[in-house]
C-alpha cells in the first residue's frame, strides 16, 4: 500500500475507465481507486458516461482506504460546492394570496367554524321548542 496517499487528502487524477457502477481513477503510476456513481456530482446521475469520459483529468477526494484488499474510495462530488437549496418563486410569492383565497372560500379557522357550529346547535334548539 502507498504511504502517500492518506484519507481525506485532495488531489488530481486521471480517468482510467468506466463501468455504470462508477469511473477508475488512477492517483499515479501504481495506485487507482473507484468513485463510485453517486460520488460523480451533486444530485441524481442516470449515465456516467454524461459526466465523464477515460483520459479526463479530476480532482478527486480520498474518502476510504481499505490496506486489507488494496482500495481507495474515491469522490469527485466531495470536492465541489454543493448547489444551494432553493425554493420555487412561483410558490413563495403565492402564498399570501392563497392564504387569502383560502379564508374567502371556506376554509375557516377551527376556533371560527367552532363558533359557527355552536349559534347553528342554538338555532336549531329553538326551532325545536
Amino acid at each position: 500500500m502507498s504511504e502517500k496517499f492518506q484519507e481525506g487528502q485532495v488531489l488530481e487524477g486521471k480517468v482510467t475507465g468506466i463501468q455504470p457502477y462508477g469511473a477508475f481513477v488512477a492517483l499515479d503510476e501504481k495506485v487507482q481507486g473507484l468513485v463510485h456513481i453517486s460520488e460523480v456530482t451533486h444530485g441524481y446521475v442516470k449515465d456516467i458516461n454524461e459526466h465523464l469520459s477515460e483520459g479526463d483529468e479530476v480532482q478527486v477526494k480520498i474518502l476510504n482506504i481499505d490496506e486489507a484488499k488494496n482500495k481507495y474510495s474515491l469522490s469527485i462530488r466531495a470536492t465541489q460546492e454543493a448547489p444551494k437549496a432553493r425554493r420555487p418563486r412561483k410558490q413563495a410569492a403565492a402564498a399570501p394570496k392563497q392564504q387569502q383565497e383560502d379564508a374567502q372560500a371556506g376554509f375557516n379557522t377551527l376556533k371560527d367554524k367552532l363558533e359557527d357550529w355552536i349559534k347553528q346547535s342554538d338555532d336549531r334548539e329553538k326551532f325545536r321548542k
